[in-house]
């Protein structure tokens, strides 16, 4: 069985129907992609499997347990976790506050909690440098790592990112994706949604491509990355 399987999603903002009928699943230690235009339904998916977004129809499994009528809380209790898109850092609070929010799940555990926070620090070595500065203060870069960062203070199973590259120059990155590639190999299975589709493609184990609210193709990142559509609809190739 997959970690997780969402099977036949419908999702709606109001009476938009933005997500039509979605079905895909995401292997233990996989990385997995998702990649499609702008409003393709990418940051939708992720807002519906994290609870943030209740599906009209279908049915989403993550780790044994349907999880499509939880909310997000009782989600994240599971070991599901998501960095949001524009990284949605806490302005007022410090780094290490910020990152303390993230281990809400962990409960009175400062034991535990401590060693989360170093595990994160040795990741964003730059987010203990910066451990008692205000969220709201850091650079675009180090916000990325700081939501990455919280996130994975709830020792997580998966980890879903929402277009960590975003607004990011070249060499930031670089690093962002080799951090997601050291989380992974850590144990952490990954569902990626990224504006870069090639970066995404040559990191991810598989892949689906979404376009209006569908999967329109869907397989081994590689192949994706070969693919004579892919390639001319999102890579820029002709």
């Amino acid at each position: 069985m997959a970690l997780l399987e969402l099977q036949d999603i419908h999702t709606y903002y109001g009476h938009v129907h933005a997500l039509k009928g979605i079905s895909l699943q995401v292997e233990e230690g996989q990385i997995v992609a998702l990649i499609g235009a702008n409003g393709a339904g990418k940051t939708t998916t992720l807002r519906t499997i994290s609870g943030l977004l209740r599906p009209r129809s279908g049915s989403i499994i993550f780790d044994g347990n349907p999880i499509h009528r939880m909310p997000a809380h009782r989600i994240v209790h599971l070991g599901l976790t998501h960095a949001p898109e524009g990284r949605q850092v806490f302005p007022t609070l410090t780094v290490q506050e910020n990152l303390n929010m993230g281990a809400y799940t962990l409960g009175n555990d400062k034991e535990a909690i401590e060693e989360n926070r170093r595990r994160v620090f040795k990741l964003f070595p730059r987010l203990e440098e910066r451990k008692n500065q205000l969220g709201g203060t850091l650079s675009g870069g180090e916000q990325q790592m700081l939501s990455i960062g919280r996130a994975l203070m709830s020792r997580p199973k998966l980890l879903m990112l929402d277009e960590p590259s975003l607004g990011l120059a070249p060499m930031l990155v670089k690093a962002i994706f080799e951090t997601i590639r050291e989380i992974n190999r850590q144990g952490v299975t990954v569902l990626l949604v990224e504006q870069n589709a090639r970066a995404a493609l040559k990191l991810a184990d598989y892949a689906y491509v979404l376009e209006t609210g569908t999967i329109a193709l869907e397989g081994p990142a590689g192949e994706l990355l070969r693919d004579e559509r892919v390639r001319k609809a999102y890579l820029g190739e002709t």
